[in-house]
């Protein structure tokens, strides 16, 4: 242990974090840089805070404050300590709705202060799109804003009050008319009047440098305004004093098409005298698909309010009027709004890819120019892009005159990283002619604060260094940012990854076959580490469990890159550092969906693991779970199902097999079923057959072994909405499924014993990948004859198909056959709305609660269940989330606290919460056994609801 860590430890009551973990989770925010901390504090309230600094201060070690980590310019990341005060310094200390304001501590993230304000009628102003995670320390530090800044203002202009703590340990509370300014402010401020009234742009998003002008006399000597933005670099703030504002009662959401976003952004600041409450735009290159959009390349979101939605809606209307658009759409509907916004917000995501899937990166997210002059700055901007052969799509703060973009900088070659610094050196003079601010939003950071002098003059930054002596004069807080800035091209992250692609065993198709481009996709933006309601969403269950960063998305894949930088995690595929991050994720595939570049944490899961135990022993819940195919299919042909649950129900036998198995002994052993699906199968009595189409029925381990009454209940589903049904061939070689039309011909083929096919599920789980690829190959061969025809393959349990749909030709890139059974796989109402159109189903008329599995939601999607279930009169959402049983990991010895607590977040809440009557649905076989072991509840897959009806 070091002098410094011991120090720490004995003067601070909070957490101290010295290990390699704690410091790679810190070592980088959202930009494009890297710096590795000493060490990271977590300190539990303002006096932790001192002992910080003074125990820094007396070792001359940088103290660098830290809250979601979300910044993109560099400055949340440093060489000493960090503070992260997320973890304990995040309280809403209180609100006062008579005064409108709030007491708040710095790690407060900002979606809880408005979920606070939000019954007084009151919020928040400024709201970045990462408000699920990011917190009002973080925004005073970078004066943030958001998209409601051309009605709000920036965080400084909702800042009444600031408890700072100096480096040299002083405690100040920062106010107006010089309340709480350092010795020596003062006299500097009146010693540059005439500078500090002159040498500032007047632009609404002016966020660059030290907002000195604040202390002017005429705007109040206002030192906690002066004090945001200043990113850290001049005290630490402990707690806050923060306005809040009159939230409209209904609001409504004009959007307006545009050809191109250079006519949206000309038509952007006209639009400002009708007093709305954003003009955010962006172009079609950020859209997934334009489903939902009016006509148009480019489109403004212009939100109004009102005391009624009748008001808010004609605000809107006269927006629409005035607008010169190719198309316009109005939505007064709250959920209609949500899911327009939510293809605005996750922009900061998805512009980290090209359209055509290349990396693309921030450097120049958020310059800003007066609003009327926005076209012309566009169009210099697109320009420069062509002269220097780089690509980005600007979006962002139209209204405000602020762009945001990401571009396809090279930055992993000297030759690109020197076109990055000679693009910046001229963009910056770009935006200076247009009288704009090199950062709008996000601060300067690293990334621009060396650019300083080209906006504001060698003197106004000279300027700028003695207001960091008057706060700090050691330099000890958060060197290297604003002033005495480091190289803008120094530091970069990506300078450790290895040069030539890692030996893997998945195809990263979307990113060329590099597993080192898939560790890069998470940029930090950090939406994993969201903590509120996600809707129909998954990501990030565990996080969401225990608010450990180590156990986020964004965490997982830090340690990932450090694993391949080699420098801080150095034991490579055998880091048990990355093993016990990777630890509680589930393999949900939730990121996979819900993280704006489509981290596939799961995927990368299965590969770690792969390496991890190559040529070691495993965990005893590899071989327990990870084989459970082959052992319930020992079982079945030995006809022991009765006498295996029979040992289970002992239970000091079923602790000791639990014990050796590596199963949780919370958990119960699920029963085998007493006859098989496929032994049902061949011995029921069939009916005249049908002349619908024909459709393979997929028998998936937890069908045939466990749940065999979904397999029957969907059979006679399928057979009621006139389609034929089959099983896959259990014999490799030549032979045919059939023509359709003889029902013999095919009870004959699937009646012979021999090999069954799988979809490895369980052993791409556990990263048992050889097995995996083994059994996938079987798998097709036995799916020869299937492929050869046009017939469908239905599975019924969500995980499965999510494995034949992405696991199978991503494992399996090398056989075009993976691809080929991948692009047949249906769900069970895929099927019938593709293959039955014209079948009406039974009527239920009840209302439905459970969970849309985390596979389904994130993989297959469930737009046709939702209408299966409409049609079927079954009433109600569903909830997001995770069950938390997720395959094997709820039954891992060491899970379960986090596998009960994930199902407590949404699915058990849902179902306790359910109206009398209502059907309980769960496709998975997991959710069901989570729901019946946790709660006493029987959930039932929509076949079965259907089946029971048919009579």
């Amino acid at each position: 242990m070091t002098d410094l860590e011991a120090a720490l430890r004995r003067d601070v009551r909070g957490e101290v974090g010295f290990d390699t973990t704690s410091r790679a989770l810190t070592i980088m925010d959202a930009s494009n840089y890297r710096r590795v901390p000493l060490g990271v504090v977590a300190p539990r309230d303002a006096d932790d805070v001192a002992a910080v600094l003074e125990v820094c201060r007396e070792r001359g070690v940088p103290v660098v404050a830290r809250g979601g980590g979300t910044s993109i310019a560099g400055q949340a990341t440093g060489t000493g300590v960090v503070l992260d005060f997320t973890r304990h310094m995040n309280r809403l200390v209180g609100i006062d709705p008579e005064a409108r304001t709030a007491v708040v501590q710095p790690g407060l993230v900002l979606d809880r202060l408005q979920d606070a304000a939000a019954p007084h009628g009151l919020r928040f102003g400024p709201d970045p799109s990462t408000h699920g995670r990011c917190t009002l320390g973080g925004m005073i530090g970078n004066n943030s804003c958001g998209s409601h800044s051309v009605a709000w203002g920036t965080t400084a202009d909702s800042v009444r009050e600031l408890s700072v703590l100096t480096a040299r340990g002083r405690r100040l509370r920062l106010g107006r008319e010089w309340s709480g300014a350092p010795e020596g402010l003062r006299e500097l401020v009146d010693g540059e009047l005439a500078r500090l009234r002159t040498g500032f742009p007047d632009l609404p998003r002016r966020i660059s440098g030290y907002a000195l002008d604040a202390l002017l006399p005429e705007k109040g000597a206002d030192v906690a305004r002066s004090f945001c933005g200043s990113e850290g670099t001049l005290g630490v703030l402990t707690e806050a004093v923060v306005r809040l504002v009159e939230s409209p009662r209904a609001r409504a959401l004009a959007v307006l098409g545009y050809t191109d976003e250079a006519g949206a952004a000309e038509a952007a600041a006209g639009l400002l005298p009708l007093g709305p409450l954003t003009v955010e735009g962006m172009a079609v290159d950020l859209v997934p698909s334009t489903e939902g959009l009016p006509r148009g390349g480019a489109w403004l979101f212009v939100e109004t309010g009102g005391d009624t939605e009748a008001e808010a809606r004609a605000r809107a209307e006269a927006v629409v009027r005035a607008a010169d658009v190719v198309d316009a759409l109005v939505v007064t509907d709250p959920g209609g709004q949500r899911t327009l916004w939510r293809i605005r917000e996750d922009a900061s995501g998805t512009a980290t890819r090209m359209p055509d899937g290349s990396e693309a990166w921030p450097g120049w997210e958020d310059c800003a120019v007066p609003p009327a002059r926005l076209g012309g700055y566009l169009r210099d901007f697109r320009r420069l892009l062509t002269a220097h052969e780089l690509r980005g799509t600007p979006y962002g703060h139209f209204g405000d005159g602020c762009i945001h973009v990401r571009i396809d900088f090279d930055l992993l070659s000297e030759a690109g990283v020197a076109r990055f610094r000679r693009f910046s050196e001229e963009l910056a003079d770009v935006v200076v002619a247009h009288g704009g601010s090199l950062s709008g939003e996000h601060g300067d950071g690293q990334a621009r604060a060396e650019l300083l002098p080209r906006m504001y003059g060698p003197e106004t930054v000279a300027l700028f260094e003695r207001a960091k002596a008057v706060w700090d004069p050691d330099d000890l807080l958060n060197p290297g940012m604003l002033v005495r800035p480091a190289p803008l091209d120094a530091n970069l992250r990506f300078s450790v990854l290895p040069r030539e692609p890692v030996d893997v065993e998945f195809g990263y198709p979307s990113d060329g076959g590099d597993f080192s481009a898939a560790v890069r996709r998470c940029v930090g933006v950090a939406k994993c580490r969201t903590t509120s309601v996600p809707g129909a969403g998954v990501m990030c269950p565990s996080f969401r469990a225990t608010g450990d960063e180590a156990h986020s998305t964004r965490g997982r894949a830090r340690l990932l890159h450090e694993m391949l930088a080699g420098e801080l995690v150095t034991d490579g595929w055998r880091s048990t550092e990355v093993r016990d991050a990777l630890d509680l994720c589930l393999s949900c595939k939730g990121c996979r969906s819900d993280c704006p570049v489509e981290v596939d944490m799961a995927t990368y899961k299965a590969e770690f693991l792969h390496h991890h135990y190559e040529g070691r022993r495993r965990p005893a819940a590899h071989y327990a779970m990870g084989w459970l195919p082959v052992w319930l299919r020992w079982a079945a042909r030995a006809r022991v199902a009765p006498v295996v649950n029979a040992l289970a129900s002992v239970r000091p036998l079923a602790a000791v097999a639990k014990r050796l198995g590596g199963i949780a002994g919370e958990r119960e052993v699920p029963r085998l079923a007493g006859e098989t699906f496929s032994r049902w199968w061949r011995g029921r009595r069939r009916g005249p057959a049908g002349t619908g189409d024909l459709v393979v029925l997929w028998p998936d381990t937890f069908t045939e072994h466990l749940s065999p009454s979904v397999g029957r209940a969907a059979v006679r589903v399928l057979e009621a909405a006139g389609l034929r049904v089959a099983l896959p061939p259990t014999l490799r070689g030549r032979a045919v499924v059939g023509d359709g039309t003889s029902r013999s011909a095919l009870a004959l083929l699937t009646a012979r014993r021999g090999g069954r096919v799988c979809c490895g599920l369980t052993y791409v789980s556990t990263g048992q990948l050889d097995r995996a690829r083994a059994v996938m190959r079987r798998t097709l061969d036995l799916m020869a004859p299937v492929l050869e025809t046009s017939a469908p393959v239905v599975v019924l349990e969500p995980s499965c198909a999510a494995a034949l749909r992405t696991d199978l030709p991503e494992l399996l890139h090398d056989d075009p056959r993976a691809a080929r059974l991948a692009a047949r796989v249906l769900t069970f109402a895929e099927a019938l709305e593709r293959h039955a159109p014209d079948w009406t189903p039974p009527q239920v008329n009840l209302p439905a609660v459970g969970q849309t599995h985390c596979h389904q939601h994130a993989v297959l999607r469930d737009a046709a269940d939702r209408r299966l279930r409409e049609s079927a009169g079954l009433t109600g959402e569903l909830s997001g989330g995770c069950c938390g049983l997720a395959g094997n990991f709820g039954f891992e010895d060491g899970h379960y606290e986090v596998s009960a607590a994930c199902a407590e977040d949404q699915l058990l809440p849902a179902v306790r919460e359910a109206p009398d009557g209502a059907v309980v649905l769960a496709d998975g076989f997991s959710c069901r056994t989570q729901l019946e072991q946790l709660a006493g509840v029987r959930g039932r897959h929509l076949a079965e609801v259907l089946a029971e009806r048919l009579e």
